[in-house]
């Protein structure tokens, strides 16, 4: 029971950390400072309805396609590892990027789905969180970890003006480096996982 319940707690800190709902919270801010209540309400709900279909898609069929692929957990292990660890250095040594709503067809969609909410990073985790559960509790505990997550990001931008009354931009800037050790921690576990895995397998076909 011990391990499942860590398991979970695992699953849930992974996808909120490469998730980021804060730094989503403050981009929706900015986008929809001039829209209606309403208008942010639906860009909430559909952001977050996109957002919840694709990452409990992945966490459903990525094994699947890694047969379709003839790909083996282990090497996705260490791929999505690598991945994870270029995400974890790009929240650490962020690119400045100016979202101006007037450019973008449907800010629900782009950028609070993709990339932010369920990005490349988010998705990678989540086929390697279900690609590590060892039994039926656990699997449920990867669509557990990833409805929470994606419940927060919704309350996270429904709350957004209380949110940022309380927060400054000091600790606006500290919160998103912190997630990113969190990032890179769980990158280089997946990778030695991946190795672990991996190596008995090497050294029999040597």
């Amino acid at each position: 029971m011990s391990s499942d319940l860590e398991f979970l707690l695992v699953a849930v800190t992974s996808i909120l950390a490469i998730m980021n709902p804060l730094s989503t919270t403050a981009i929706y801010s900015v986008l929809t400072e001039d829209a209606t209540p309403e208008s942010r309400k639906q860009v909430i709900v559909t952001a977050m309805k996109i957002s919840l279909f694709v990452l409990l898609f992945f966490a459903l069929t990525g094994q699947l396609i890694f047969r379709i692929l003839g790909l083996t957990i282990p090497a996705f292990k260490i791929a999505g590892g690598i991945l994870l660890v270029l995400v974890a250095f790009g929240m650490l040594y962020p690119r400045k990027v100016e979202y101006a709503a007037a450019e973008l067809e449907n800010i629900a969609i782009v950028p609070l789905a993709f990339p932010l909410t369920c990005g490349a990073g988010t998705i990678t985790t989540v086929i390697l969180l279900a690609s590590e559960s060892g039994n039926i509790i656990q699997t449920v505990s990867v669509f557990v970890a990833i409805i929470l997550a994606v419940a927060i990001s919704y309350y996270a931008m429904t709350y957004s003006h209380l949110i940022f009354r309380y927060i400054g931009e000091e600790e606006l800037k500290v919160i998103p480096k912190l997630m990113a050790v969190f990032v890179l921690a769980i990158a280089i576990q997946f990778v030695i996982n991946g190795l672990t895995e991996a190596l008995p397998q090497i050294i029999s076909e040597i």
